[in-house]
């Protein structure tokens, strides 16, 4: 018989590491950003409706006009006109132009520098994006590299909810509270977009003197937000527009603290009477006995004359 192993579990990674595991190169991306046709990121990304690839809107619009078929799947387009089942995928070129850094400011120069070579030209659509015209700080793009104004407070809105509540209405009257913190309101920051939401947190603990035993939490409005997160990743989530800083609030919480289980008291020898009555029972029940029987024990049964239901029973030798 083979013989059955149980491996130990691997250890839990640390919080603060956690943003590492989870970070892919660019490169891993690619085959999903990149246009087969030419070879580069997406631009103005185009997808076929019949399967689902994805294009530059130049790249397949000049490849429809002498093929009805999918460069990719050679699935049909279309029997006569293919242009009618293409889309134009605003969500995908989103998408690329904020993993890929620099792309989208490149494009907006080539397209300025084109119209300015060429006034006559009409543009397309006649949008701002599509003459060049579009900063990159109004699409929301940001670098690594690239600095970030941010606000931060203290987050006053749970607080003030457990002041309206008793202490025995919310049942924290034998909890720890928190110590009270000095308000210095609205305080105004510029920081790397790579910087982490755990160093903004140790940052505030630091400048505050918060003791151990507590966390700093950093919120956006009244969602917290993940250690791992950086400024970055917080401007790509959130409806955050970069003409105001970006707003950010804490608050202090005592740290979860692990619960250690009493263990069992060992039962000492000749005081457990209980598991005699119920083995007995049980051997009852088992013999022929009914379920609704009485348990008595043996001292108050002996000699004694029984009834159940009307019907004598004899007594327990």
């Amino acid at each position: 018989m083979h013989k059955r192993v149980t491996l130990p579990s691997p250890p839990a990674p640390h919080p603060g590491i956690m943003h590492r595991t989870t970070r892919i190169r660019i490169t891993e991306l690619n085959p999903h950003l990149m246009c087969a046709l030419c070879g580069g990121y997406f631009i103005d990304a185009t997808t076929i409706v019949e399967c689902l690839h994805s294009f530059c809107k130049t790249c397949i619009v000049r490849y429809l006009e002498t093929n009805k078929y999918c460069p990719m799947c050679d699935v049909q387009v279309h029997k006569t006109r293919p242009l009618l089942s293409i889309r134009s995928d605003k969500t995908l070129q989103d998408i690329v132009y904020k993993l890929v850094p620099g792309l989208f400011k490149d494009e907006m120069k080539r397209r300025r520098d084109f119209y300015a070579a060429y006034p006559l030209t009409e543009v397309p659509n006649g949008s701002n994006e599509d003459r060049g015209e579009v900063l990159e700080q109004e699409k929301g793009a940001l670098s690594d590299d690239e600095i970030v104004s941010l606000s931060i407070e203290f987050y006053e809105g749970v607080r003030d909810r457990e002041e309206k509540k008793g202490p025995l209405e919310n049942g924290d009257g034998d909890k720890e509270k928190v110590p009270p913190l000095q308000q210095t309101g609205v305080r105004f920051l510029r920081c790397p977009a790579a910087m982490t939401v755990m160093h903004l947190a140790k940052f505030l603990r630091n400048k505050m003197d918060v003791p151990s035993k507590y966390k700093v939490e950093v919120l956006y409005e009244d969602e917290p937000l993940k250690e791992y997160y950086t400024l970055m990743d917080i401007a790509y989530i959130y409806p955050w527009r970069r003409n105001v800083p970006l707003p950010l609030k804490y608050r202090v919480q005592p740290a979860c603290r692990r619960l250690t289980l009493p263990t069992a008291p060992t039962p000492s020898e000749g005081t457990n009477t209980s598991g005699a009555s119920e083995s007995s029972g049980a051997t009852t029940a088992a013999n022929g006995g009914t379920s609704n029987c009485l348990q008595t024990s043996s001292s108050t049964s002996r000699g004694r004359k029984m009834t159940v239901n009307g019907a004598p029973v004899p007594p327990l030798i």
